[in-house]
């Protein structure tokens, strides 16, 4: 769900003087799959939209907000926020932003399902609950409204959660854990795709 964000970002290239310190870029640059001027680029962009040099949750609310009209995205943005934002001080700054760029645009699969993993274990406690994955799905549900039509058999939060469950929990314990989840999400098209969505794109 980055596109709109990338878009916007992207149209304040070189419209900023302002530099990160050495000591910073070669730290992004180990941590991410930037290089230097790519990294610069970005940056000049990321504060042309933050002046203030983080973003908080109210305006990355309002960017989802502008790009899913028919739906109402705000609970989703919550927990993509959460996940942006490494130190949960209620800021993403430019670093937390890049790492999280970097994985979903140019990571490996399985880099990707970590991060994927990350989003739906809202407590941090190492599984994912039904609960949790119900939270979690029904926010992308409301988030696109009725701008895709579903296969019956996933038309409600409820029905794809009790499918990927069924998929993924394969001790049966109630709980998917992150080997569960990566193996599940392989074995599913529709996680694959969306895994895929921003690859080549930056």
């Amino acid at each position: 769900m980055l596109t709109s964000f990338i878009s916007r970002l992207v149209n304040g290239f070189g419209k900023s003087n302002t530099k990160l310190s050495s000591e910073q870029l070669e730290e992004l640059v180990n941590s991410t799959y930037f290089d230097k001027k790519e990294i610069q680029l970005w940056y000049k962009g990321f504060l042309k939209d933050c002046p203030l040099g983080y973003l908080d949750q109210t305006e990355f609310t309002k960017i989802y907000k502008q790009y899913f009209p028919f739906g109402d995205p705000s609970t989703y943005s919550e927990y993509l926020f959460n996940l942006f934002d490494d130190d949960k001080d209620g800021k993403i700054y430019f670093n937390e932003f890049l790492k999280a760029l970097s994985i979903s645009s140019r990571g490996k699969v399985d880099e990707k399902l970590k991060w994927a993993f990350r989003l739906y274990d809202l407590n941090n406690d190492g599984v994912i609950t039904e609960e949790e994955m119900l939270s979690v799905v029904s926010a992308i549900y409301e988030m696109i409204g009725a701008m895709i039509s579903l296969p019956t058999d996933e038309d409600t939060p409820e029905k794809r959660v009790k499918k990927l469950f069924a998929l993924m929990d394969k001790n049966n314990d109630g709980v998917v854990s992150e080997e569960e989840f990566k193996e599940g999400s392989i074995n599913d098209k529709t996680i694959l795709k969306s895994l895929q969505v921003y690859d080549g794109l930056v």
